[in-house]
C-alpha cells in the first residue's frame, strides 16, 4: 500500500519558537545513550564510571555537532560553502554528514583517551554498541523532514513525499534506519554481551555499517549539488563508505591476531 508522507516536521511551536522533530530526535538519542550505557554499570557489564559516561556523552554532542557539520561543507557542498564561509555556521538551515560525524566523534574519543589515559579502542568499543540506535532515531527524523528520499518505485510499499512530488519513492532514510539502526544494535549488543576481543566491536561497528551504506545508496538519490560522481551508480555515500570498510578489516585483523593492546 502506498503511503502518502505529510507529516508536519513541527513538532511543537511556542509562540515564535518552532520546535523540531529532527531536533528531538536527536535531544531523545542521547538521552537514551545515556540511560543505556549507565545501566551496563549498574548491571556490572563495564568497567567505567559514571563520571566518564558523563564526560562520552557531552564531548560526544560537541564533537558530532561540529564534525557532522564541517563533513557536510567539506563532503557534498564545499562549492557553496567557499562562496558563502559564513553559512557554514548556520546549522539550522540543515547539512549534516555521518561520516564527518563519525570523525568528530573518534577525535572526541581520542581525546578522552590521551587526557584519562584509557585505552582508545575500550572507549570506543563500548560507544559504538549504542550509536545505531542514535542512528534508528535520526533515520526517523530524515523521513520525517523528508530528506535523503530514494528514487521511484513501482514496489507497493513506496511512500509519496508531498513536499518532493507525487511519484512512490524508496523510503531509503527508513531502510537505514533499520538497517544501520536495529539490525546493527543487535549485531554488535549480541557480540557485546559475549565479551569480545578489543576492537573487535569498533571493527565490525564500521564494517557493517559501511556495507549497509553502500546498499542502500544504490536507491537513494544523491544530494542535487553533487549528484553521481560516476556513471549513474557512484555517490559519495559509497565513496566516503569504502575507506570505513578498509579501516574496519584492518581492526577486526588486528584484533582477532590479539595485537591491540587492552
Amino acid at each position: 500500500m502506498i503511503y502518502i508522507h505529510n507529516i508536519d516536521p513541527i513538532l511543537l511551536s511556542i509562540g515564535f519558537i518552532d520546535l523540531y522533530w529532527y531536533g528531538a530526535m536527536y535531544a531523545i538519542s542521547f538521552l537514551l545513550l545515556d540511560y543505556l550505557m549507565k545501566k551496563e554499570i549498574y548491571l556490572g557489564n563495564s568497567d567505567f564510571d559514571i563520571v566518564t559516561i558523563d564526560k562520552i556523552l557531552l564531548i560526544s554532542i560537541f564533537s558530532l555537532l561540529i564534525g557532522g557539520r564541517l563533513g557536510y561543507v567539506i563532503f557534498y557542498n564545499i562549492d557553496y560553502y567557499y562562496l558563502n564561509f559564513h553559512k557554514t555556521f548556520y546549522i539550522w538551515e540543515g547539512g549534516m554528514s555521518f561520516h564527518g560525524a563519525l570523525l568528530g566523534i573518534l577525535f572526541g574519543i581520542l581525546f578522552i583517551s590521551i587526557k584519562d589515559k584509557i585505552n582508545f579502542f575500550k572507549l570506543s568499543d563500548f560507544i559504538v554498541v549504542f550509536i545505531p540506535l542514535g542512528l534508528f532515531l535520526g533515520r526517523i527524523g530524515n523521513f520525517i523532514n523528508s530528506e535523503l528520499y530514494g528514487m521511484p518505485t513501482n514496489g507497493n510499499w513506496g511512500v509519496i513525499f508531498t513536499k518532493i512530488d507525487l511519484i512512490p519513492r524508496h523510503p531509503s532514510m527508513l531502510y537505514e534506519s533499520f538497517l544501520e539502526g536495529l539490525i546493527l544494535f543487535i549485531i554488535l549488543k549480541t557480540i557485546y554481551n559475549k565479551k569480545p576481543m578489543i576492537g573487535k566491536l569498533s571493527a565490525l561497528f564500521l564494517i557493517y555499517y559501511a556495507f549497509f551504506r553502500f546498499l542502500v545508496e544504490f536507491v537513494r538519490v544523491p544530494d542535487i549539488q553533487i549528484g553521481y560522481l560516476y556513471g549513474d551508480w557512484l555517490t559519495m555515500g559509497m565513496l566516503l563508505s569504502i575507506p570505513m570498510f578498509l579501516v574496519g578489516l584492518i581492526i577486526y585483523y588486528l584484533s582477532i591476531q590479539g595485537k591491540i593492546e587492552r
